[in-house]
């Protein structure tokens, strides 16, 4: 379970993201932060691109940002989008975190500021990991 305080803090970094978000085609902004367990969070927002398929999603933008710093382990994220209706982790996305984390919290966050709390396990059981290889 996480702290309070770190949970606040995740959303408070997931929503800031969300405002720097680079979203001319899509007008859909998403920020995501993530917690390693070094104690440290980082952020990240969703890049698009002219060529859709070079997007980066917020929740890849974070966690690449984490690794490249050596992080590797990853304790919990956080999506937050400024729209009434819940984000969701796409399928890459799905795959990236579970590269990092058997399980962990997944907080969704609407513009509202509700969360819907999930995990990994339920949003990609019977996930194929790096263990597999």
């Amino acid at each position: 379970m996480l702290d309070p305080k770190l949970i606040q803090e995740l959303i408070d970094r997931a929503k800031a993201a969300y405002d720097q978000a680079y979203v001319p085609y899509s007008h859909y902004p998403v920020g995501s932060a993530v917690l390693f367990s070094s104690g440290k969070i980082y952020s990240g927002c969703n890049v698009e691109n002219a060529s859709y398929g070079l997007t980066v999603c917020a929740e890849r933008n974070a966690i690449f940002q984490a690794i490249a710093r050596g992080e590797r382990e990853l304790k919990g994220i956080v999506i937050a989008v400024p729209s009434e209706v819940f984000p969701s982790p796409c399928g890459a996305c799905r795959q990236v975190i579970r590269e990092f984390a058997v399980d962990c919290p997944v907080i969704l966050m609407n513009g509202q500021g509700h969360l819907r709390w999930t995990s990994l396990k339920v949003l990609l059981p019977e996930a194929f990991g790096p263990e597999f290889l």
